[in-house]
């Protein structure tokens, strides 16, 4: 059996499904990358993928978020709410990219193509087409197999009024700008990453597991948005959480059995970039991670 793993979009909520693989690393030994065959991820979800590829431990993951999310969401306040008005965003992608760089290594230089394990990442061009960042191989297009992993993970991360575009001048001869892989309704990748995989690679349903990490949910309230700041935190956060519950869905439909899914129930509802709410999602990761047995998921 060989192991698809799918991450789900949240911003600084990328600390939840983090926390489980670091309960993977702890009970199976070895990196993340070492137990999978491929690895799936939108907007956070595809820094984690990325993350994942390159060989970065899971405990040094959560460092990234823990210890340097300040470096990246960075206005704050009053600052930050000004400048997401007047300019349409609040943080500077290129903050992310130098983080990711600094972290990665000699995989910092990494194209798609270079990764040891098949990966998925999604992200949505201002011309408002899906892109998929996959390994070239001879049954899909072979379009973005050139494009750099940290450029496509940054270019999913770039959730719209949050951070500004990122552009991309290697995607099939194109230059592409991207917002977000949430925003075009993939903020739950798991449908496009079998899609990929059973359609466009060589794996099949048959000797196929899906574990798909979710970074947490807050129902929903019917009581409208209010001010400006509100209505564009409402249509950021819905269009990031239109995919949750169908994308799962159309799995099982077309794939009986194969999927396992984990998204914790939040406790309130937690903005991706709310940086005060990392003491509570880390608290909440080691939570979901407890309930884990990765020696039953990963046989």
């Amino acid at each position: 059996m060989r192991t698809i793993l799918s991450i789900r979009g949240g911003g600084i909520r990328g600390i939840i499904p983090t926390c489980c693989l670091m309960k993977l690393e702890s009970q199976l030994g070895g990196l993340t990358r070492d137990h999978i065959a491929y690895c799936a991820g939108a907007s956070t979800g595809a820094l984690l993928t990325a993350a994942v590829a390159a060989g970065v431990p899971a405990a040094d993951i959560l460092k990234i978020y823990t210890g340097r999310s300040k470096e990246i969401f960075t206005p704050t306040g009053a600052i930050a709410d000004a400048k997401r008005i007047a300019e349409g965003y609040m943080y500077d992608p290129k903050n992310l990219r130098d983080v990711l760089v600094s972290v990665f290594g000699p995989a910092a230089s990494w194209v798609v193509n270079d990764c040891p394990i098949g990966v998925m990442v999604a992200a949505t061009a201002m011309n408002g087409h899906n892109w998929f960042f996959v390994r070239d191989n001879p049954r899909n297009a072979r379009t973005t197999g050139s494009v750099k992993l940290v450029d496509a993970a940054v270019a999913s991360a770039c959730a719209p009024t949050y951070f500004d575009h990122w552009k991309i001048d290697a995607v099939g001869g194109q230059t592409l700008n991207f917002f977000d892989g949430g925003v075009g309704g993939t903020a739950n990748p798991v449908y496009e990453a079998c899609v990929e995989a059973f359609e466009f690679d060589a794996f099949t349903g048959a000797d196929t597991r899906v574990i798909a990490l979710g970074t947490g949910y807050y129902p929903g309230s019917n009581k409208p948005p209010s001010g400006l700041l509100g209505v564009i935190s409402w249509t950021t956060s819905t269009l990031v959480d239109t995919s949750e519950d169908w994308a799962s869905e159309a799995v099982d439909r077309q794939w009986p059995g194969i999927l396992t899914d984990f998204n914790p129930l939040l406790p309130r509802d937690i903005d991706e970039a709310d940086l005060s709410a990392i003491p509570a999602l880390v608290t909440i990761g080691q939570q979901m991670a407890a309930t884990l047995d990765w020696t039953k998921l990963i046989p």
